[in-house]
């Protein structure tokens, strides 16, 4: 359950900083006319994202147990790739969002509503599509049959939706680059857990070999049905038997990717370029605006 509110958390709160940013910025332009449009764009990227977790959990379903563990196994590893390029491109960027987000909308309110309505659309749908197929891909491979999961997310979500908006409101100050590094990290982790339970689910339909071919097997000291064990599982995913191919793909993600993202100089971070001095200002003030979203200003 912890990783799945840790999935609506992260991904809620970048839809909610996206939010945020545009209506902030409408407001502060005295351009209040334009914000029914933002709101509509924003409302159609909701309903997408439900659609799309509707189809994804109710399509599944009229498949053979071999096509739906294909189906599973493919988008839990599509999953883990959005996810990856989405935590190092936050990482990279989260400073210059403001900016880019202010340019587009910029260019959007010259070109007319349709261009208003497509901006919210696209800032907020590629976030709502990515989260409700990683959402998917992860109560899929918690497969216990319970609603916890979805609870999980939804807690999520709720949280990330009251962040969003004590942001707007001023009322809290937080340290984004740092929030966005460590929930990344763990969203790494989770998402090794979704890749080696994908990787199964292909075992599962004959895509993957070696089914039968178990790395350990600690089932009796870390009953599946305990309650340690349902929170390993729960959290990382664990698997009390995998097979030798889950944990080398589990290894293989994890290590490098992990260490990639956390590493204080490099892709990872977006350090290590040699700046001028105005750009070294230009840079410290674009931080400053992604880390104090309370600085926008009350309708």
């Amino acid at each position: 359950m912890f990783s799945n509110y840790l999935i609506g958390l992260r991904e809620g709160l970048e839809a909610s900083l996206v939010v945020c940013i545009l209506i902030a910025y409408l407001v502060k332009t005295e351009r209040r006319d334009a914000l029914k449009p933002v709101w509509g764009g924003i409302a159609i990227a909701v309903l997408l994202a439900l659609g799309f977790g509707s189809v994804l959990e109710f399509g599944s379903q009229e498949l053979t147990f071999k096509a739906q563990e294909a189906l599973g196994g493919s988008l839990s590893i599509l999953a883990v790739g959005l996810v990856t390029w989405m935590v190092f491109w936050m990482r990279r960027t989260a400073r210059h969002l403001r900016s880019e987000l202010h340019g587009r909308l910029d260019a959007a309110l010259a070109m007319g509503t349709g261009a208003l309505v497509a901006t919210a659309f696209l800032a907020v749908g590629r976030e709502g599509l990515e989260t409700a197929l990683f959402v998917w891909a992860s109560v899929h491979a918690a497969g216990d049959g319970t609603p916890r999961p979805l609870i999980g997310v939804a807690l999520g979500l709720a949280t990330a939706v009251l962040l969003g908006w004590l942001f707007y409101r001023g009322a809290l100050r937080i340290n984004l680059a740092k929030f966005f590094t460590w929930t990344g990290g763990m969203l790494v982790v989770v998402a090794a857990g979704v890749l080696a339970y994908g990787v199964h689910d292909l075992q599962e339909a004959d895509w993957v070999p070696g089914l039968t071919d178990k790395a350990f097997d600690v089932s009796g000291t870390i009953p599946p049905d305990s309650w340690y064990g349902t929170l390993l599982k729960g959290v990382f995913n664990f698997q009390p038997d995998p097979t030798v191919v889950q944990v080398t793909v589990w290894l293989l993600y994890l290590v490098p990717t992990l260490a990639l993202f956390l590493a204080p100089v490099g892709f990872g971070s977006g350090k290590g370029k040699v700046k001028t001095p105005d750009e070294a200002r230009g840079d410290a003030s674009g931080e400053q605006g992604a880390a104090r979203p309370s600085d926008t200003p009350r309708p």
